[in-house]
């Protein structure tokens, strides 16, 4: 008798363990929301991606809450804003509490510690979890995954980005198919965080897909963009054909969302102010879609919807714990029952690109903005920026104020002539947390 409830209870475990969704969150790096087929591109071609956000509930609204690679990782890992989690900017350079701290380096990895992260929650639930691409918070088991690629710091000592896990997409699927294949074999759902270093520089694309963009007689740095772009789109579109070639696609969330935009320079490698590191559209604004056929119809979605949210989102759908005081909203209900979420507006906030004091997140704050309806407004602070310089060319430093309703490039600042609109937005922002030491600049020039 007693092996026949063991038995039993094995089988429901299996059973239960079964019905929960592999998850598969698939990360951009560097990518302006504007480029992609399904976003109107007139030159770049995403295939896979078109054809995965047609399946999908897609919101073309939707924002990360911090324009830079590491911090915007961070809340997707922890489901915290960066003023929260500890991880502002990429490179520490200073600690107030500590001057003469040791290791800047461990002492911001170390904010992963104070949290339950994504993976921890899902394997907490019975997923094998993996790790590949960018990640920056030391070794892939220190946030939680069961299994990965990048060794991270300190055994990794010039590790940056992801070190081992870059590979990822540039040079093949081969670790992650590996990984699908384990689960799969063990009965086991499973987490993949892909997080390819694309279309991120080094822009090397494979000459076949350059080709095509030469012909168009592009400049040479925009070229290389735009393929690198399809390039990215092709490692999703193998990594997906993987999931449908192993017969798990029906009951597989797929969660798409790009950690900042990236406008190309056309004269050199690099990118154009108002893009990557800015509160503007082109470093906040990305499409972010959740493709899960067993649960949601198609619909394209015209809600306000930020990164914030797909922490909560993916841990709803599992099943697993939910931390408490989350900041983003559970999408779940909304999209398997489309009804409308009951939001009117999101945050945002800008900080340097090197985090000036690890132990003051507001040292190195320069913008907090917030949209409500199609207004937005930027707030500026008199924060640290790197080497003393602007973070980007921008001239206003004083409130801003668009309608991107009908100025989607934020070219006409309508603060000024707009002080009850300015105010309402302002009280938004000081409600969502208070500044204390950084001093806003609110003159007109």
């Amino acid at each position: 008798m007693k092996s026949y409830f063991i038995i039993l209870f094995i089988y429901l475990f299996s059973s239960q363990a079964a019905e929960k969704p592999n998850i598969l969150l698939i990360l951009s790096d560097d990518q302006a929301w504007t480029d992609y087929g399904f976003m109107g591109h007139e030159h770049i071609k995403t295939p896979h991606l078109d054809k995965l956000s047609s399946e999908s509930v897609l919101f073309k609204r939707a924002y990360v809450p911090t324009a830079l690679c590491r911090p915007s990782l961070m809340t997707l890992a922890t489901g915290r804003y960066s003023s929260v989690n500890g991880v502002t900017g990429n490179n520490p350079k200073g600690d107030s509490k500590n001057p003469n701290n040791p290791d800047l380096k461990a002492s911001v990895i170390a904010n992963i510690d104070r949290f339950d992260t994504i993976a921890e929650l899902l394997v907490e639930q019975g997923y094998l979890a993996h790790q590949s691409g960018k990640w920056w918070e030391g070794n892939y088991q220190r946030g939680g995954f069961t299994h990965g690629m990048t060794e991270g710091y300190p055994a990794h000592k010039k590790g940056r980005h992801g070190d081992e896990g870059l590979k990822i997409g540039r040079k093949g699927n081969k670790p992650v198919t590996d990984f699908m294949d384990m689960a799969i074999k063990k009965k086991k759902p499973f987490f993949l965080w892909y997080a390819p270093f694309m279309p991120h520089t080094p822009h090397t694309p494979p000459k076949d897909i350059l080709k095509r963009y030469q012909d168009y007689n592009l400049p040479p740095s925009i070229a290389k963009y735009y393929a690198m772009c399809e390039w990215f789109d092709q490692a999703c579109g193998d990594l997906i054909q993987s999931i449908e070639d192993r017969g798990i696609r029906d009951n597989t969330l797929i969660v798409y969302v790009c950690d900042n935009g990236w406008i190309q320079n056309p004269q050199k490698n690099g990118y154009e102010p108002r893009s990557k590191r800015s509160p503007f559209e082109g470093g906040t604004r990305t499409p972010i879609f959740f493709s899960w056929p067993a649960k949601f119809k198609a619909q394209d979605r015209k809600e306000l919807c930020s990164s914030i949210d797909i922490f909560p989102t993916i841990v709803s759908a599992a099943g697993a714990r939910m931390p408490k005081d989350l900041p983003g909203l559970d999408l779940n209900s909304f999209m398997s029952e489309q009804k409308e979420i009951p939001r009117d507006h999101i945050f945002g906030e800008t900080f340097a690109h090197d985090i000036a004091d690890i132990s003051d997140y507001e040292a190195s704050l320069l913008y907090r903005w917030v949209i409500k309806d199609n207004w937005k407004l930027l707030l500026t602070y008199d924060g640290k920026t790197d080497k003393g310089k602007p973070t980007y060319e921008d001239k206003e430093q004083r409130p801003q104020l668009f309608d991107l309703s009908n100025d989607p490039s934020e070219k006409n600042n309508l603060a000024k002539d707009n002080a009850e609109k300015v105010a309402e937005l302002a009280k938004l922002i000081n409600d969502w947390y208070p500044v204390k030491k950084r001093k806003v600049i609110t003159e007109f020039k």
